[in-house]
């Protein structure tokens, strides 16, 4: 397989990284939600070495995470795992942190419960959950281009969306999650960030 890549990912990694590298301290070990072309944890484990990576995705995208992490000599990248977020068995390696970008408005709603649920189970108290995407806010979208975004999502996948904060919000709340920032990132998209609590 070649090795992947995505335009968006390669325009939107810095920006993303300036923000997650103030909430992922030195030490820890970050789960990756949805790594598919590594771009993403090739470019954080690159910058932040002092930080561990944990790839993951789901178990028909594994291949191509993996072929994306085949011409890398990183250690701070642990091997990737299978993972799909309705699993009652999460990966079972320690994390102190989690990252996602992109994956709230692929997934169904129910997986998007299953995300926070999953995440609140696992994070350690007063550790970082940070997820960029596109999302709405009472409704509206941010832009003109995520409603059209929205009708592409929504062609290529009826289950598929844009997510409301407030309901996301409001999952991560049950997981015992409380929203720490919320920075407004280029292109029309947030970076979300929830910190466990005790």
């Amino acid at each position: 397989m070649a090795k992947p890549f995505s335009q968006a990912c390669e325009n939107n990694k810095a920006s993303i990284l300036s923000v997650i590298s103030q909430y992922f301290q030195p030490g820890i070990t970050v789960l990756e939600i949805g790594s598919y072309t590594t771009q993403h944890v090739i470019f954080f484990a690159q910058q932040l070495p002092e930080l561990t990576w944990l790839p993951s995705d789901t178990p028909e995208n594994l291949a191509t995470v993996q072929a994306g992490l085949a011409s890398e000599a990183l250690s701070n990248i642990l091997p990737p795992t299978a993972h799909d977020v309705s699993q009652a068995q999460w990966p079972d390696q320690q994390v102190d942190g989690v990252f996602s970008a992109n994956t709230l408005h692929i997934m169904s709603e129910a997986h998007v419960a299953c995300f926070f649920r999953g995440v609140g189970r696992i994070l350690p108290p007063e550790k970082y959950l940070c997820v960029y995407g596109p999302f709405k806010y009472g409704g509206n979208y941010t832009s003109d281009s995520n409603a059209r975004f929205q009708d592409w999502l929504q062609d290529r996948d009826p289950a598929s969306g844009i997510r409301d904060f407030e309901t996301v919000d409001a999952l991560a709340k049950e997981a015992g999650l409380e929203l720490v920032a919320d920075h407004v990132m280029p292109a029309n998209n947030q970076l979300l960030v929830w910190q466990k609590i005790d």
